[in-house]
């Protein structure tokens, strides 16, 4: 069975928790001896300026919003196509801070759902006639529901299933201007009739997707994101001195400044002197003032000193990372679907600290590798990391369990058999 998987790329100026479970989700099918393949759209699947994928760019993004936002470019000559989809140009886009702003893009997003509908139906051509002759695979996997607008000419046209995987498409939709809101969950619920199966990647994330898409039992399905346990190297919590970590992109909505502000209260307490702070995730150029104000008030605090920046966050330098943790946080305000890095840290030994939001926890009651509080502001996070940090037992305890469980629930050569289950399924109901 050969698999075709369509995933946004997104220029990798941070850490992408969604992003990195695409690129190397492809990696563990090759791995189980799978025919698989990634077709990047929007931008180069690439991170920390490393290429993820060698396939073409499809809707190419400054293709695709000049389009929507100026029709008499929506006829422009192939030459001017191949300009704006230049490497030099798709790495400027991938910089600005836009490309990951959802506001604003109200309109292209229904475009794109609109599939063969919408303005950008001659990419959707482009991305036809590639799978057709190119790749003609046996099943296509979209990385996420804002791309089902593709679904009904790849069903059309290729006769095959699409499966779609849900993860944090609300947090998108839900950043848009109000009056779009209704026009578009609703626009979700008619194309996901186009999809052949979905899959949740937790039990959290699939109760508030069935029922915001309308989608029907027999089409959902929840399987955990997973992570190849022996590319992470175990270690006990470090204590000498307590280091507090974060991996995520250094943001608002990521819980940052909560975090910050908890690390200020913790240490301007004698016994927590000597706490460090370890951060790392990258930003966009929208997020370069407010880390300027979190800097700001550590050097106001002489505390600027305890806290590292780390800029490398591939995969290949996380153990790196992880190695001097005592726990991680990350305090993402709404909490998500998933977070992978949980997941990462676990796999490392490195206990969590979490708000008890979205599926942090569904994750730490599957893996006993960690604590939650509520409500999440940096008054309750400092009091639950004080408590944590003051019994070293406990956090041994997790840290064993959190990586025992991983290995045994959170394995993608495990994840990658059910995935297959429910590709086997959905292909043979659609001959």
């Amino acid at each position: 069975m050969k698999i075709v998987n369509i995933v946004p790329g997104f220029g990798g100026s941070f850490y992408c928790g969604n992003c990195l479970r695409d690129s190397s989700y492809v990696k563990s099918l090759k791995e189980a001896g799978h025919d698989a393949v990634t077709l990047p759209i929007y931008l180069p699947l690439t991170l920390n300026g490393e290429k993820q994928s060698d396939a073409p760019v499809f809707y190419g993004a400054i293709n695709i919003y000049l389009k929507q936002k100026f029709p008499f470019l929506r006829k422009m000559p192939n030459w001017m196509e191949q300009i704006f989809n230049s490497p030099f140009l798709m790495k400027y886009a991938a910089k600005k801070a836009g490309s990951t702003r959802a506001h604003g893009l109200e309109e292209m997003t229904i475009s794109m759902l609109k599939g063969h509908e919408g303005y950008q139906k001659e990419e959707l051509e482009h991305l036809i006639d590639f799978l057709k002759h190119h790749e003609k695979p046996d099943i296509v996997h979209l990385s996420n529901a804002l791309l089902m607008g593709l679904a009904r000419k790849i069903k059309d046209e290729l006769n095959i299933p699409v499966v779609c995987s849900l993860q944090d498409e609300d947090v998108w939709i839900d950043a848009m201007d109000d009056s779009y809101q209704k026009k578009l969950w609703d626009l979700f619920s008619e194309k996901a009739r186009d999809i052949d199966a979905f899959i949740a990647v937790s039990h959290f994330y699939g109760v508030v997707m069935k029922k915001r898409m309308n989608i029907p039992d027999e089409k959902l399905n929840v399987i955990h994101v997973g992570i190849d346990p022996e590319v992470f190297d175990m270690s006990a919590p470090a204590f000498d001195p307590p280091v507090i970590g974060y991996m995520s992109r250094m943001n608002e909505e990521n819980g940052f400044e909560v975090l910050i502000d908890a690390f200020i209260k913790l240490k301007s307490k004698a016994a927590f002197k000597d706490v460090k702070l370890r951060c790392s995730g990258g930003q966009t150029g929208d997020d370069k003032k407010f880390i300027q104000r979190q800097v700001g008030k550590l050097k106001k605090l002489n505390f600027l000193d305890d806290v590292e920046f780390v800029e490398e966050y591939r995969e290949k330098f996380l153990n790196q990372f992880f190695q001097p943790l005592t726990l991680l946080s990350v305090p993402v305000l709404n909490g998500e679907a998933f977070g992978l890095y949980q997941i990462e840290s676990l796999a490392c030994g490195v206990p969590l600290v979490q708000p008890a939001l979205g599926a942090f926890p569904e994750i730490i009651e599957a893996t006993k590798g960690g604590v939650t509080y509520a409500p999440n502001n940096s008054e309750n996070l400092a009091k639950k990391l004080e408590e944590v940090l003051s019994d070293p037992e406990k956090l041994k305890l997790m840290s064993k369990r959190g990586r025992e469980n991983v290995e045994k629930h959170f394995n993608s050569r495990i994840l990658i058999r059910k995935m297959m289950k429910i590709y086997e399924k959905v292909a043979m109901s659609d001959e």
